[in-house]
This record gives structure tokens, sequence and C-alpha cells, in this order.
């Protein structure tokens, strides 16, 4: 790993994805085994531990685990881990399969086989527990806590082995990134200190005004955006990615910056999740997690730096990987230029509040936005993907009114 920082909790990362011929024996095996199904964040949870992104774990979690992370964050053998990985199935499915079998995890909408399992336990959990620990609330508007409430009733845990990545390097090409490809990038550029700067929004002012923060002060800066499942509303990844390179072509210097993917889905679980995109980014080889306003929240069930706040209430010996604070940040009229809370003197009738969410609503409602909210190249992005999103809607909807499918329609 040379002068990097460790992965957490080991001195090497932890991939848990066959390759090659093992690969192929063990896909072969897994036709034949009792099937388990996988929602998608399962399966992207799986994804994340076949790519060494969720070193050291070996496999989806017990019940102690599971209890010790929602009460202490820490696993049973002490480890600090912010958010429990486990995997739910129907208890008619979970009666049928002693501890010790192998199975098959297979993934519940495109039918591919993942991976496999060795149960070692059965489980059932209080879900309104796990939600009112992890999410602090048990609100079912929460996309966080809907998830969990409609897991199945019976955990199944046990050690993993990963035969898929699924779709996720096809689709995204080189955005698309394991730890290990992270990891060699930085060491060939001579980088000690990386911080991370957490996306699923497309770049704004004040994202591009986070990152140029930090490299101010660290070697690099590692854009890594999720380019796992998302809410209803979210701006895909493939434009997302297109604007963060237009982004970064134009208004970075180069070589400060490198960009990558990652396939988790989000869990909007704020504070908790802001610990977990820290526990992942140090295995990615980073040193800092930039943590600016409301990271990883949803609607109005966090305050908006209780993602910085949290990081001061665990064991200082939790993360190597420390946090990179930022306060509220926007552009100021008067100041004529990008600023925050702590540079700026003037009120907030002068200042430009920016925000993922505000950007969307815009654009998705077709009012002008300001080239002080993003830059002109990345807007252009925008207002074609929200014109063609309008237009597949109006054809719909005319297939709709008309009485015929969409296939009809399309032919």
């Amino acid at each position: 790993m040379g002068q990097l920082i460790s992965p957490h909790g080991s001195k090497v990362l932890k991939p848990l994805l066959l390759e090659g011929k093992a690969r192929e024996e063990e896909l072969k095996k897994a036709q034949g085994l009792p099937k388990v199904k996988m929602t998608s964040r399962e399966t992207s949870d799986l994804i994340m531990l076949g790519i060494g992104a969720f070193t050291p774990l070996d496999g989806f979690m017990g019940y102690d685990d599971w209890k010790g992370i929602c009460s202490e964050y820490k696993m049973k053998n002490g480890l600090f881990w912010p958010i429990p990985i486990t995997l739910s199935t129907a208890k008619s499915v979970a009666d049928g399969m002693k501890n010790g079998i192998e199975v098959a995890l297979v993934d519940e909408e495109t039918s591919e086989i993942m991976g496999t399992m060795k149960i070692t336990e059965k489980y059932s959990i209080d879900k309104a527990y796990e939600c009112k620990e992890i999410f602090r609330t048990n609100d079912t508007e929460h996309p966080g806590v809907q998830k969990v409430m409609l897991q199945a009733d019976i955990n199944l845990a046990g050690p993993v082995k990963v035969l898929s990545e699924s779709y996720y390097p096809k689709q995204f090409g080189d955005i698309y990134m394991r730890p290990a490809a992270s990891r060699k990038i930085f060491e060939e550029k001579g980088w000690h200190t990386i911080a991370a700067l957490q996306l699923r929004n497309p770049m704004h002012r004040s994202h591009e005004y986070l990152a140029k923060i930090a490299i101010e002060v660290v070697d690099g800066v590692f854009i890594h955006q999720l380019v796992g499942k998302l809410k209803e509303g979210d701006i895909p990844a493939d434009v997302r990615t297109k604007c963060i390179n237009v982004l970064v072509d134009k208004y970075f210097v180069k070589n400060t910056v490198v960009m990558g993917g990652y396939p988790m889905e989000m869990r909007y679980a704020g504070p908790r999740e802001a610990l977990l995109h820290g526990v992942f980014r140090q295995n990615f080889g980073c040193t800092h997690l930039i943590v600016g306003r409301d990271h990883a929240g949803v609607g109005s069930y966090y305050g908006p730096f209780d993602a910085q706040k949290i990081f001061n209430e665990i064991p200082k010996d939790a993360l190597e990987l420390k946090p990179f604070n930022i306060d509220w940040t926007f552009y100021c009229s008067k100041c004529r230029g990008m600023a925050s809370m702590r540079t700026c003197p003037h009120g907030k009738e002068d200042r430009l509040l920016l925000s993922g969410t505000a950007l969307r609503k815009s654009l998705s409602e077709g009012k002008p936005v300001s080239e002080d909210f993003s830059r002109p190249e990345v807007l252009e992005i925008l207002k074609d993907y929200y014109a063609h999103l309008e237009h597949k809607v109006e054809i719909k909807t005319h297939a709709a009114s008309e009485g015929i499918g969409m296939d009809a329609k399309n032919k």
C-alpha cells in the first residue's frame, strides 16, 4: 500500500470478488444451490464487499454485530462500524435452510447469481429499533426507513463469495473504480493526503468550492460519486458524470482531481451514513472526507451539520480517516463570489444558497437558473436532460390518453 492510509481495520484490502477459474467453478456450483433473492440494496452491499470497499468484512452480519452497531457503533469483535450490513429473506425460505449450508445469492431484479454464502446464523430483528438508531426516525416517509421496514422477517448471516459486479463497469466505464484501482492512481501521482468529495447530485458551485478549498491543503481530491440506485427524482449517474467531466476539464487545475464511482445504494441516513462514507473512503485510500451541509441527508430529518458533529461523538481511534468540515457555502452578490458563513459578512438577501434539491426543482419546473448557481456548461447538460425527460413524459401521457401502450406507440 506504500505511503497511503491503511484500509479500515486491516493492513490490506480484503476483496471478496472471485475471478478467473475460481469464479467459473463457484458459479457452476451456485447453479445447483438453494436460491436467496436480494433487494437492490443488498445486491449493492454485496458488490461493495466484493470489491473490498467494505474491508475487513467477510460477509453479511449476524445478530451480535447488528445489535452492537445499532447501539454502540461497533461489531462483536470491537471493530468500529456505523451501519449494519445485513441480508434478509422470508421466514418460509429461511425455515428450509440449516446453518452450515451454502446458498446462491440472486439479484431480484435481474435474476443474476451475484454470489454464494455459507449460512452461519438465522435471526430476527427489531426493525423499528434499527430505524430509530440508524436514521433517528421511524417515519416511513424517510426512504431509508421504508427499505428497512420492508425487509423480510429473517436475517441470514455468513461469509460470502462474490461472483459479479453487475452492470456497473459496463455502464460507467472508467468512472467505476475498485479501491485497489484508486489506491494505485494515488500512489502513481505521489499523493499521500486525499480528500473525498461525496456526490449524488451534479456538481454545482458549492461542490466546486468545497473541492477547491480542500485542494489548497491536501495533495488531491477524489470526486467520488454514487452510481448505485437513488430515490425517485434524483439525476442519473451518467448525466452527473457528464457534468463532472466538463466542470473538471474547464475549471480545475490538471492533476488535482481524480474521479471515481462506487456502487452502494444510498440509505439517506445522514450522520450515520457520513461515518460509513468515511469507512469505505479510507478503504479507497482517502485520508479525509469533505463534510459540508446536510451530508447524506434527506428532507428535514437531520440538522444541517449533524454529519460533522457525529465525528466528534465516536472514539478518536475509530477511524484513521478524518472529516474535512466546511461551513455552509453560497454565492454572495456583494462578495462577488463563493463564500461561507465563516468568511462572508453580508446578509441573507445577498446570498444565493446552493443545493442539489433546489437545482433539481428549478430545472424540472423549467425555471431559469442563475449561472451563479452552477457553471453554464453544467447547466446546459442538465437542461438538455430535463428537456428530454419532459418529452418522454409527454409521449407517455399522450399514449395513455389514446389508450395504447408505449411499445405500440414507439413502433
